[in-house]
């Protein structure tokens, strides 16, 4: 298997495209028409319930920045908002080089734009299991697939993607970017990498000590079986 080694890169990547899936939606009041204030050009994309605070947020003057995930991948959300985010586009704007002409060319035939901060934060895995008689399956439910595999995606293409995953950031990426006309810099990407690939591991961590603390007889007790 071949390795992309990535030669050139861009300390200020200006943010143009920006995917928005928060639990946790505070500080979105005060961010997200922070982005549009500093580039009024900025496109977002969202999903489910985020999507509808962020066109709340944004009032009929600015919603014209919003899309929908689905609008944009042309794979409306399964059941439950169980399949949201998994889409090739997606992923290829996650992972894309700058500098890479094969994956430029990628963009170009599926129509896909190079995504350059991705804002989400996990399913509340841990605020459930606190919970007093929580149950295995209610436990499940809140194992969170995509938000992860963007986190990583982003968190790993910090030479050119913001990987965000707490609202407390917020204020200092507003101010960095307004520094820069609307663009990141690579220390600061390499700081939210850190704190993305942590906050991953704490997540994972917590779903394998609960499961370790079960056992099978635990799981069946929740379903009926045919």
């Amino acid at each position: 298997m071949s390795i992309n080694v990535v030669e050139k890169i861009d300390d200020r990547v200006k943010v143009r495209h920006v995917l928005i899936s928060v639990s946790d939606k505070s500080g979105l009041e005060d961010f997200v028409p922070g982005l549009l204030d500093i580039h009024p050009g900025i496109r977002m994309f969202s999903t489910g319930c985020t999507f509808a605070r962020i066109r709340e947020i944004l009032g009929a003057d600015r919603e014209q920045a919003l899309t929908q995930v689905a609008d944009y991948t042309g794979q409306p959300e399964t059941q439950g908002g169980l399949v949201k985010t998994l889409d090739f586009k997606i992923y290829l704007g996650l992972l894309t080089e700058t500098y890479n002409d094969s994956h430029q060319q990628d963009l170009i035939r599926t129509g896909a734009v190079p995504i350059d901060m991705v804002v989400v934060n996990l399913y509340p895995f841990t605020q459930t299991i606190a919970k007093s008689g929580v149950t295995v399956e209610e436990a499940r439910g809140n194992i969170d697939i995509g938000g992860p595999c963007m986190i990583r995606a982003s968190a790993k293409n910090y030479l050119r993607v913001a990987s965000v995953v707490d609202p407390s950031d917020y204020g200092r990426i507003l101010g960095d970017m307004n520094a820069s006309g609307g663009a990141t810099s690579l220390s600061l990407r390499f700081e939210l990498a850190r704190k993305a690939f942590a906050h991953t591991a704490d997540y994972d961590r917590a779903i394998a000590d609960f499961l370790h603390q079960k056992t099978i007889d635990d799981t069946r007790g929740c379903y009926r079986f045919d």
